[in-house]
């Protein structure tokens, strides 16, 4: 699988807020490498659950399309009376 690559706008972002977290939360202040380090870890670690889910999201989402899809098309059939 690819690594997940974040726009530099939205990756600057979040650095930001991760550095806003620490200094909120815990009272601690992180430089923009660590930020983006940990923001790094985060997507190594969650990037490919939180992916797979959505994916298991939108097989969900195809399949009940196809459903109704299939369900459309029988409703079509001319029936022999």
């Amino acid at each position: 699988m690819k690594p997940i690559k974040l726009p530099k706008e939205q990756r600057e972002i979040i650095t930001g807020n991760i550095q806003a977290y620490f200094e909120t939360e815990r009272g601690e202040t992180i430089g923009h490498l660590a930020a983006d380090s940990l923001l790094e870890f985060f997507l190594q670690e969650l990037g490919p659950a939180i992916y797979n889910g959505a994916l298991g999201d939108c097989r969900t989402l195809v399949g009940e399309r196809m459903q109704s899809l299939e369900e459309d098309i029988y409703a079509l059939e001319w029936k022999k009376r």
